[in-house]
């Protein structure tokens, strides 16, 4: 081992192609999937152990307000965010009172390269859902990660953040 894990983000995004349900390939709904949901459970599943030996360690992965609201014609990338989400909050109960904290945000449309495997009118879109009327940027998603990543987010457990540039209203 290389040493303690202090704290694990994990940001894995894999849109795919913007299609109604009946038009995504089984196989392409498998690998969003795969990659969105396992992949966090996977590293999750890695990380664990070591952080809960040492009764401390922040776990903050990334899901997606797609995973909340369910994003028209991207059925897979809505159902694999909306699993982060509900393995955040089964984790965050889980590890509660063993000095790892979990906790996830849930960002709209952030200036990403996973914004080139979507059409243009699917992004405009989502910019036109915003009240800002702009993307988020990754700076502004770095600042709520170092937060969420502090000892000064002490009694979030299991919760998830939005960062949605007023889209977000509930």
């Amino acid at each position: 081992m290389l040493g303690k894990i202090d704290i694990l983000v994990h940001c894995a995004g894999f849109a795919g192609e913007t299609v109604r349900l009946e038009e995504t390939d089984p196989s392409a709904w498998r690998r969003i999937v795969e990659v969105n949901l396992v992949g966090t459970y996977n590293v999750c599943r890695a990380v664990v152990p070591a952080m809960r030996a040492a009764g401390t360690g922040r776990i903050i992965p990334v899901a997606s307000l797609a995973g909340k609201e369910g994003t028209p014609n991207a059925s897979a990338y809505s159902a694999a965010k909306a699993g982060v989400i509900a393995l955040t909050k089964s984790l965050g109960k889980e590890l509660a009172g063993s000095g790892v904290v979990v906790n996830a945000i849930a960002p709209a449309a952030v200036s990403t390269a996973i914004l080139d495997q979507m059409s243009p009118a699917h992004v405009q879109t989502m910019i036109e859902k915003s009240p800002l009327g702009r993307l988020g940027s990754t700076d502004e998603v770095a600042e709520m990660v170092l937060w969420l990543a502090s000892e000064s987010c002490s009694f979030n457990i299991g919760a998830v953040f939005d960062l949605s540039g007023g889209r977000a209203t509930y």
